[in-house]
């Protein structure tokens, strides 16, 4: 079987950042598929369960709201690591294109306050499995490491 690509990444280098995953062509549109990495593989202990349930949640309300950028929205959602999430937007696009776009997103995170959108026994498939405390805490740390200053290492995958 082949290697998926992200599987080539070394993840020992890997910094919490913005990175480029992959870009897919169907028919004439690109999809670009982003690694938005919040915590640093197999050093820092993985985002809890309720974080990534609220922060996608959250930032899938956002992004699918935003004026400019709502219909280029595909997918986000959490990474199986709990390392980060997938951010999936149509268009041949790269890290730096987004930078805006993510500091908007992790400060609506950081300023949410009240019920957690679709979070009901009704829209939810795990409604209870949601922390917003939390969910901040790991924003905060994103917006410190990544958001405050562009930095190349942290928009672009380290070389093995």
């Amino acid at each position: 079987m082949k290697k998926i690509e992200s599987f080539t990444i070394d993840h020992l280098k890997l910094l919490p950042g913005i990175y480029v995953s992959r870009k897919d062509k169907i028919d004439n549109v690109t999809l670009t598929t982003f690694d938005i990495r919040v915590t640093r593989p197999n050093v820092e202990p993985v985002m809890e369960n309720g974080a990534i349930h609220t922060i996608e949640h959250l930032v899938a309300t956002f992004l699918r709201s935003h004026e400019l950028w709502q219909d280029k929205v595909i997918y986000f959602g959490p990474m199986g690591c709990r390392t980060g999430f997938y951010l999936i937007l149509a268009g041949d696009l790269k890290s730096d294109d987004i930078f805006e776009l993510m500091k908007e997103t992790f400060d609506f995170v950081l300023t949410f306050e009240g019920e957690i959108p679709g979070a009901t026994d009704i829209e939810c498939g795990n409604y209870q499995d949601h922390n917003l405390a939390k969910a901040k805490l790991s924003a905060e740390k994103f917006k410190q490491e990544v958001l405050i200053t562009k930095d190349e290492k942290r928009l672009n995958y380290p070389t093995i």
